[in-house]
């Protein structure tokens, strides 16, 4: 079996829900984020995930990401990986789209990319290592991470440049997965949010 990639972005925050850029400020889930951690973790135990009980699972070390593997039922077979990390915002920390474009107008950040912190090169470099760890054996993997960083793996599975990112929105608590159609990389599902149905989010 061509293996797979399942991205679980983490649930809501504080920041994300204000839109805030959230890198490396380690933010903790909200209550609506964690119900919805559970949730998604419910979900992926039923069919046709089953647990997925032959799955490699890695986490991002940022406590938002680890809450929600923790609660989805993944925590001890999941190892941390700062590839899995948050683009590092630089001077963007904690601003919102609208505060940049008030001093940066036309601004987007897959073409413009943040001062002070990682560039599109360093973001592509990391995504393109998840891919090739995901490749790497005959078995699925799953992913508990964010919004940028998971939108960058995404392109690059499809062997797209990271712009292509800007296209491909991930909301909270969300479920992707990156799969293989006619021997090409295929998006099988993406920002699949059904296990939230009837949820206040």
């Amino acid at each position: 079996m061509a293996p797979r990639i399942l991205l679980a972005r983490h649930g809501q925050t504080e920041w994300s829900r204000s839109g805030k850029h959230t890198g490396r400020t380690d933010v903790p889930l909200l209550e609506e984020g964690r119900r919805g951690a559970k949730l998604l973790g419910e979900r992926l135990h039923r069919p046709p995930f089953d647990g997925l009980p032959d799955a490699e699972v890695r986490t991002s070390p940022l406590l938002r990401a680890r809450e929600t593997c923790e609660l989805a039922g993944f925590g001890e077979r999941a190892a941390g990986w700062d590839a899995l990390m948050e683009w590092d915002y630089g001077a963007y920390e904690g601003l919102t789209p609208d505060d940049i474009q008030a001093v940066r107008p036309g601004w987007l950040i897959w073409r413009d990319g943040v001062p002070g912190g990682e560039s599109l090169a360093e973001v592509t470099a990391r995504a393109d290592e998840v891919v090739a760890w995901a490749r790497s054996a005959d078995r699925d993997v799953l992913v508990f991470a964010h919004g940028h960083v998971l939108r960058s793996i995404g392109a690059r599975w499809l062997g797209l440049p990271i712009d292509f990112a800007a296209r491909i929105r991930l909301s909270p608590t969300s479920l992707s997965v990156l799969g293989w159609a006619y021997g090409e990389p295929a998006l099988d599902s993406w920002n699949d949010l059904g296990h939230l149905a009837g949820q206040v989010y």
